[in-house]
């Protein structure tokens, strides 16, 4: 496209409209609104037309020296009590959440034109809840998660097959239990922020913040 094909700007122009964005909803949030259960209504609707990883979710945590490190991981449960994740306790975000047990999380959905940002404090999961959800992966998954050192360096992927190897001969037919060096992290919210695309960057941002057992909704400037 040559750039002098482009309509002028005019927000009124529908050329223009057309041309550069996408209809927006409007979106009101109120204190009558529980932020976890438009998580959930948000994601349901993102289920439907992610191709990939809806629960895609990158994950922010800090050094103890302050330098902050962001990868991308599975959401694996969300309820009142917060966001669930599962990892290898000897891998290095483990080892950061323990230092600093405090951790961000974005959600971004292109094809709703969506994020969700959440902040709060570090947990540990349950060995009940751990061993559940264990219990729930596929053979092949519960014996990756025996044989991978998580963030250790190693020599080849041969190695890592080896190890793989190894494990399924230790364990056979029988079941995998969980390993104890792998276990969930749950994020407890006290900030959720909800924002929507808008058009001309005008895009809607809605914030709660919990206050005790009660969540506060402020609307922000985008």
């Amino acid at each position: 496209m040559n750039l002098r094909d482009l309509p002028i700007y005019n927000p009124y122009s529908d050329a223009y409209n057309s041309l550069f964005l996408t209809k927006s909803e409007v979106m009101n949030l109120t204190e009558k609104d529980n932020p976890i259960d438009v998580f959930n209504s948000w994601y349901t609707e993102a289920e439907k037309t992610e191709i990939n990883d809806p629960t895609a979710m990158s994950l922010a945590t800090c050094t103890k020296e302050g330098r902050p490190v962001v990868r991308m991981v599975l959401l694996k449960g969300v309820d009142e009590r917060g966001f669930v994740f599962y990892t290898n306790l000897g891998s290095r975000k483990a080892g950061e959440l323990n230092e600093t047990p405090f951790a961000a999380l974005c959600f971004h959905w292109k094809t709703q034109r969506r994020q969700i940002r959440v902040e709060g404090a570090v947990e540990r999961v349950s060995d009940e809840e751990a061993d559940a959800y264990f219990a729930t992966r596929s053979r092949l998954s519960q014996l990756g998660a025996w044989a991978s050192k998580q963030s250790q360096p190693m020599d080849g992927k041969w190695e890592l097959e080896k190890r793989v190897a190894e494990y399924t001969a230790k364990f056979n037919v029988g079941e995998v239990p969980r390993p104890e060096f792998w276990s969930g992290f749950r994020i407890v919210p006290d900030s959720i922020e909800f924002w929507s695309d808008g058009k001309f960057r005008l895009h809607d941002r809605f914030v709660f913040a919990k206050e005790g057992e009660k969540w506060n909704v402020t609307r922000i400037f985008p």
